[in-house]
C-alpha cells in the first residue's frame, strides 16, 4: 500500500456517540404522530444511511411509512434534533488522545459522515472536534450520500490526497461499503453502531480502542 497521508473518520458512532439524542429526537416526532417510542437498540440499528432513511424506518417500525408521511415526520424530526443535538452526545472514550496524537504526528484528517453537514458542522464545534479537521463534509440535498463512494473520494481530493494513501475510519456496514466502493483502505471501530456483519473484512482491520492509535498509522 502507499504511504499513508491522511485519514477520514466517520462520526455518528464513530467518533461519537449520538444515537441517544438522535432517539429522543425521534421519539419526538412518534409521540407527535401518535405513535410508540422506539428504544435505544432499534434506533441505533437505523443509523447509517442519514437521517431521511432513520425517519423512514422508524415509521415503518412503528406502523407504517406512508410516502406522504415522510416529509412531515422528516421536518419535525430536524426540528427536535435542532433543539437538542449534543445534550446526551459524548464522544467515546480516548477520541481526543488518539487525534491530539494524530495531529501531532501531522497526519491530515478529514471528517466524511452522512449526518446534515450543518448539524455536522455545529456538533464538531460544540463538541471541540472541529480544529482536527482540514475538511468536514456533511451530507447536502440532492447529493450522493454513503454508501455511494462520492463524498468520500471529495474530501480526499480537498485534502491534496489519493484513495491509495488514505484511511477511512467507520463503524458500521454503510461506511465499509463506501470504502471498498472508493477502493480506500478501511478500519472499523467496534464499538459503534455496526448492524450488518462483515464476514469479509480482515479481523486485523478493527479495533475497540481509540487508544490503538499506532494501529491505525500502521494500516
Amino acid at each position: 500500500m502507499a504511504k499513508l497521508k491522511q485519514i477520514i473518520f466517520d462520526l455518528d458512532g464513530t467518533l461519537i456517540d449520538s444515537a441517544p439524542d438522535l432517539r429522543a429526537a425521534m421519539n419526538v416526532v412518534l409521540v407527535e404522530l401518535g405513535r410508540q417510542p422506539l428504544d435505544l437498540k432499534t434506533v441505533i440499528g437505523f443509523i447509517g444511511n442519514g437521517v431521511e432513511k432513520l425517519v423512514a424506518r422508524s415509521l415503518a417500525a412503528t406502523g407504517g411509512a406512508e410516502a406522504q408521511l415522510h416529509p412531515r415526520a422528516l421536518d419535525l424530526f430536524l426540528q427536535a434534533y435542532a433543539k437538542d443535538k449534543t445534550t446526551l452526545t459524548r464522544p467515546f472514550p480516548g477520541v481526543f488522545e488518539c487525534l491530539d496524537r494524530l495531529k501531532e504526528v501531522g497526519i491530515p484528517m478529514g471528517l466524511c459522515t452522512n449526518k446534515p453537514h450543518g448539524p455536522a458542522n455545529e456538533i464538531c464545534e460544540v463538541m471541540g472536534l472541529d480544529g482536527y479537521f482540514g475538511v468536514i463534509s456533511g451530507a447536502l440535498p440532492d447529493v450522493p450520500k454513503k454508501p455511494d463512494p462520492a463524498p468520500l473520494l471529495a474530501v480526499i481530493d480537498a485534502l491534496g490526497g489519493d484513495p491509495a494513501s488514505t484511511v477511512y475510519v467507520g463503524d458500521s456496514a454503510v461506511d465499509y461499503d463506501t470504502a471498498r466502493a472508493a477502493q480506500v483502505p478501511f478500519r472499523l471501530y467496534t464499538q459503534g453502531y455496526l448492524n450488518r456483519p462483515l464476514p469479509d473484512l480482515d479481523p486485523a482491520h478493527r479495533f475497540d480502542d481509540w487508544a490503538q492509535v499506532d494501529f491505525i498509522l500502521e494500516r
